[in-house]
């Protein structure tokens, strides 16, 4: 990683930290213990992206990428580790149905097991536990436009946190 990858990856990180209400530029401020606190890594990991001196390890991008509320694939796309082309982007499959699919469905909760990688064994649970949290047919016909871009990102989400099936 070049200097100049390390610095506007970190100078994109501490925007992102003044835009969740982070106080990294006051000494006294405690942002950096906070993020590092709400985070659980060490306070010295996000000091040294902060001062440029290196790049945070993988796990410690992960959890910052989630404290942030921002994609771990952009994080690792953002901090030269990865790039877009080596790093798929689980959106393009959501987004690409099948040849005569509707593309503006959502997917069903099979097809969510399936991408998650859900053993057979276990998808009427898995379909069961979720739908108790879907929300009833009218409130999602009405936030439907609104939601399938959100509710994607989340799948994606947790389809790269999810364990791999061996």
């Amino acid at each position: 990683m070049t200097n100049q990858g390390l610095d506007a990856f970190a100078a994109w990180v501490e925007d992102l930290m003044r835009e969740r209400g982070y106080d990294i530029d006051s000494p006294r401020g405690g942002g950096k213990s906070r993020i590092a606190d709400e985070a659980g890594v060490h306070r010295a990991a996000v000091t040294r992206l902060l001062q440029r001196q290196s790049m945070p390890d993988l796990e410690t991008t992960r959890r910052l990428a989630r404290v942030l509320g921002v994609p771990v694939r952009d994080m690792l796309i953002r901090s030269g580790r990865l790039t877009a082309e080596e790093l798929a982007d689980p959106h393009d499959y959501l987004a690409s149905p099948a040849p005569g699919a509707d593309f503006g469905r959502r997917p069903t909760l099979e097809e969510v097991a399936d991408l998650l990688g859900v053993p057979a064994e276990r998808r009427e649970m898995f379909v069961r536990v979720v739908e108790q949290f879907l929300p009833s047919e009218a409130e999602a016909e009405v936030a439907h436009v609104r939601e399938v871009r959100e509710d994607r990102r989340v799948l994606v989400e947790t389809a790269a946190a999810a364990p791999t099936a061996d």
